[in-house]
């Protein structure tokens, strides 16, 4: 079962990342849709609420079908409306099956994350009923298909004293109660959809629900000129005793029609109950023992100065300062591990390096420096002294055209783990320039680590790089998926303008104290 879930993750993984490449051909890496799904489907239900606040005031429950049809047919703003509230449906749902799949491919879905997954799941659930209430309530054709079909299937349980096919027999008119209740639920739905997503962000600091302001824009720019150029699709009236000779139909949200057609309710209800099984089970399959790499994070009580930024920069809010059990007068760090995702951006938050997961601290990156890159710096001539931090997502194939450019390898979880004091260590021994290249910040495994990583080498945020160290030897850099050729050229231009500089001269071996007493593993 392990190999298996790991496999799958694997295969989504290198999917997405080839997506991923394909996009960054043809546009702005920036703007990336695929990074930002999540944020598209939190922005979409916004647009969905407008849009529905309009077309309800026009919506009549004792004539559902001709209320809808007027709408339709109002060139200025109702047709379009309409078509952007269909078309903004199908987008939800594609752009909320993408974010999953992201976070299952990055292997975020377990754990103190497992809330988000399974609010997520529902999330999408919730949606797609609301969408067949939605075509219910035009009842054209396609709606009394979606009707009937799901009819069928609430008539096998054991939950109404009447079989609810009754409704659409067509020896008398639909009541209007039905239309009523749909109303009703179609609204109710959305509202629960709105509890929701606040379960899905309730554990994440600093939740991010829109996509950049271009992207917004363009995104209901595009779904107007759709909707004014493709009106969505509308059916002809319902009719229980005619058979129209076509009915618009919906792949999106209506997939399990075609399966109902004709089969078994138990056999469709089975199918249905396992993929809802599948994907509320993915955080117990998929979660990993707490060791190694997935170790909580751990403080060091002798170190902590009570400064405060760990808890700032924690991406799931799993620390807080709490009294010390000492004479000191500052606050201390706590880690809750049932938070703690194991990210590891603690670790380059805290100056004195006292905290972060067991062997990922600032003094443990130090240590490894010391002992695995730092001889490697000492041979070759200038240019082969560039060290290249590499976040461990980024592509095998840009690893391997940077080793032949001649830069020295350092890979890390990811660039926000990256403590500055690495930086300075590796230029004043003798490494020419640092090049770093991560994750686009909307992609962050770890959510903010380019941010944080540019605040403190740029911005001078707290466990900042040093004013001493000469900015024009490091370069922080983005490198997406399917552009290692332009990663490669940015590296080339900065080695040969470090080159350029003045060779640097390789200092006594210098404390930034690490080592004064042997690392040891106290947790708070």
């Amino acid at each position: 079962m392990v190999s298996l879930v790991g496999a799958t993750e694997r295969l989504t993984r290198r999917t997405l990342r080839a997506l991923d490449a394909l996009m960054h051909r043809v546009a702005d890496w920036r703007l990336n849709p695929l990074h930002q799904s999540g944020t598209i489907a939190a922005y979409l239900l916004a647009v969905l609420t407008v849009t529905g606040l309009y077309l309800i005031l026009f919506y009549r429950v004792g004539a559902p079908a001709a209320s809808v049809q007027r709408i339709a047919d109002d060139p200025w703003l109702g047709s379009w409306m309409r078509s952007v509230h269909r078309y903004a449906t199908d987008l939800f749902l594609v752009a909320a099956v993408i974010h999953g799949a992201r976070v299952f491919g990055q292997a975020r879905s377990w754990g103190p994350r497992a809330r988000a997954w399974i609010s997520g799941v529902a999330l999408v659930g919730v949606g797609l009923a609301c969408a067949w209430t939605g075509f219910v309530m035009a009842w054209d054709s396609f709606g009394q298909r979606v009707a009937l079909a799901g009819a069928r299937l609430f008539d096998v349980l054991p939950v109404l004293s009447e079989p609810v096919t009754r409704i659409f027999a067509g020896d008398r008119p639909v009541p209007s109660a039905f239309f009523f209740l749909n109303l009703f639920v179609h609204i109710g739905l959305p509202l629960m959809m709105g509890v929701g997503l606040w379960l899905h962000v309730s554990k994440v600091a600093r939740p991010v629900l829109a996509p950049p302001r271009p992207l917004r824009w363009g995104m209901v720019v595009g779904l107007i000129v759709l909707a004014i150029v493709l009106p969505a699709p509308l059916g002809p009236a319902a009719d229980p005793l005619r058979l129209p000779a076509t009915t618009p139909f919906n792949l999106s949200t209506s997939w399990w029609i075609p399966l109902a057609d004709g089969r078994s309710p138990l056999l469709v209800w089975s199918v249905v109950s396992l993929v809802v099984a599948v994907a509320v089970a993915v955080p117990f399959v998929t979660r990993r023992p707490r060791e190694g790499s997935f170790t909580p994070s751990v403080v060091d009580p002798r170190l902590c100065t009570g400064c405060d930024q760990c808890t700032q920069d924690c991406p799931w809010g799993a620390i807080t300062m709490v009294p010390r059990d000492d004479d000191r007068p500052t606050l201390v760090a706590l880690v809750d591990p049932a938070l703690c995702v194991s990210c590891g951006i603690c670790a380059a938050s805290c100056a004195p390096m006292g905290v972060g997961p067991d062997g990922r601290t600032g003094r443990h990156q130090l240590v490894h420096i010391r002992s695995r890159v730092l001889p490697g710096l000492r041979t070759g001539d200038a240019a082969a002294r560039v060290v290249a931090v590499l976040c461990g997502q980024t592509d095998v194939a840009l690893r391997a055209q940077l080793g032949a450019e001649g830069a020295v390898i350092h890979e890390v979880p990811c660039i926000g783990t990256l403590h500055t004091s690495v930086i300075e260590l590796l230029l004043r021994q003798g490494a020419s320039g640092v090049f770093v290249a991560g994750c686009p910040p909307r992609d962050c495994a770890a959510r903010e680590g380019p941010k944080w990583t540019e605040l403190r080498v740029y911005h001078d945020r707290e466990a900042e790089l040093q004013a001493r160290v000469d900015r024009r030897r490091v370069l922080l850099t983005t490198a997406p998926a399917g552009l290692a050729g332009a990663t490669v050229a940015e590296f080339v231009a900065f080695r040969d303008a470090v080159v350029a500089l003045d060779q640097p001269t390789v200092e006594d071996d210098i404390d930034l104290r690490l080592l004064c007493e042997p690392l040891e593993k106290t947790a708070v």
